[in-house]
Parts: structure tokens; C-alpha cells; sequence
């Protein structure tokens, strides 16, 4: 692992932009969750551990992408005993939370070179739950197929716009789960806490985004949202079988 002698900035934002500042300031807030549930975290370590196989063939180098508070990294951390952990985000404030849980955090961003590492430079990268607050997904997913060395893997997740509850909902004219139309307040679906979402996909739509950025689709697989209420959890949990009616949609590609 090589970093760059770059400086990584905050954000794929711009400082000229008013409504860029204002996402900026959002995910600095340190009210704004940067955390995900334990099952989805577990699931995608679950996952990565089987790709890279044990230390003891090598130590590989994993990158944890928009790492938040590093909850996720901390948890997936004794499946993937041996291998060099890595959290990377550019919230300052998430960072120095991740701090408590990761041995490195360092700050970076996803567009033009802004990640701190030399080409080819990460065996594997985790990106949980980061890619639908993206401006730019296409300069990131660009990013992070620089970083990654061929043949590396690409661990990603994000929510399902075409998860089972919202089929319904949908139907019902209700605004989906995961979809919000302001970064003040929840409009027109249900829940309470605003996130930032800006992009949603589908298991189709996520398939042929990263199979067009230059990524080998391996597996996609599905797992529960920790949101869901109590009475419905075994339903949700059910349809993780089937991935495109899934909560989260658990990607699994290959750098080409």
C-alpha cells in the first residue's frame, strides 16, 4: 500500500458551487447518521473474507471507502483477521470517530486522484452504503477501479429502490423508503431521519453501472435493512433470496 503524495481535499464538491457547499455541511453534521445495521455489515465481510481467503496466504490490503464511523470496518475487522485494514472518508468528523475503532482512517475523496494511494495499489475495497449520497458516481467507481489492482474486489452495497415494501408503496403513490426529496425534512414516505440520498438503484441498474466502469459482476445477493419494523423482519428477511426485491443490494465485482 503506497500513498500518494496528494493532499486529499473534502468531497467530489466544488467550493464554487452554493448547493454543493450545502452537502457538504449536511454530512459534516455530526446529527447525520454514518452508520448502517450489523447484518448487512457481516454479510458483505462474509462475503470479502471468502474472496481473499485467509492471511496466512498473504496479508491484503482492503480498503473501507466512506467509512464512516467505522462501525462497518470494525465489524467485518475478525473475519478478515491479518489483512490491512484501511478506513477512508473525508468527514472530518466521521473520521475522528473511526478513530476510536480502526487502527487508519484517512482522509480522502472519490474524484480526480483524490484517494491518498498509488495505482493498484488495494487488493479489495468495501463500499457500504456510500454510493447513493454520490454527486458523481461515475468519477468514483473510476477512483476506485484506479486504486484497486486487476483482479481486485470490489465489495458494494446500497439500498434497493425496487425493495419489496417499495413495489407497494409505489403503487400506493407513496414516495419510496430510501428516496428523499430534501435534505431538511422526509416528505411523502415513511420515516423520520433524513440521510442525504441522491442517487437510487435497482439490482439491474447496479449490475450494468459497474459492468460499464470496467467491473466483473461475481455475485449480487441481497440482505435485510435494520429500519424495517419488527412485526415484518422475517418477510424482509425472506426476501433476501430473491436480491432484486431485497432491502440492500449486496454486490460482489472483479477489477477487468
Amino acid at each position: 500500500m503506497t500513498p500518494t503524495t496528494s493532499t486529499p481535499t473534502t468531497a467530489s464538491v466544488t467550493a464554487t458551487s452554493p448547493a454543493r457547499r450545502g452537502l457538504r455541511d449536511f454530512y459534516e453534521d455530526p446529527s447525520v447518521p454514518v452508520a448502517s445495521g450489523t447484518p448487512r455489515s457481516l454479510r458483505q465481510a462474509r462475503l470479502l473474507a471468502a474472496a481473499l481467503g485467509p492471511a496466512t496466504a498473504g496479508a491484503r490490503t482492503v480498503l473501507d471507502i466512506g467509512c464512516g464511523d467505522g462501525t462497518a470496518a470494525a465489524t467485518a475487522a475478525p473475519l478478515l483477521a491479518g489483512h490491512r485494514l484501511v478506513g477512508v472518508d473525508w468527514s472530518q468528523d466521521a473520521l475522528r470517530r473511526a478513530h476510536a475503532r480502526l487502527p487508519y482512517a484517512i482522509r480522502g475523496e472519490l474524484t480526480d486522484g483524490g484517494l491518498p494511494f498509488a495505482d493498484a495499489a488495494a487488493d479489495a475495497v468495501l463500499f457500504s452504503e456510500v454510493i447513493e449520497h454520490l454527486v458523481d458516481p461515475d468519477g468514483a467507481l473510476d477512483e476506485i477501479r484506479r486504486v484497486l489492482r486487476p483482479g481486485g474486489h470490489l465489495m458494494l452495497s446500497t439500498p434497493n429502490l425496487a425493495a419489496w415494501y417499495n413495489r407497494a408503496l409505489l403503487l400506493a403513490g407513496v414516495q419510496p423508503v430510501f428516496s428523499e426529496v430534501s435534505l431538511r425534512a422526509i416528505h411523502g414516505r415513511p420515516g423520520r431521519e433524513v440521510v442525504g440520498h441522491l442517487r437510487l438503484y435497482t439490482a439491474r441498474a447496479l449490475r450494468e453501472f459497474v459492468t460499464a466502469a470496467g467491473f466483473e459482476v461475481v455475485r449480487l445477493s441481497g440482505a435485510p435493512f435494520h429500519g424495517v419494523p419488527r412485526p415484518l423482519r422475517p418477510l424482509d428477511r425472506l426476501a433476501c433470496a430473491a436480491p432484486a426485491f431485497s432491502s440492500i443490494l449486496l454486490l460482489h465485482a472483479r477489477r477487468t
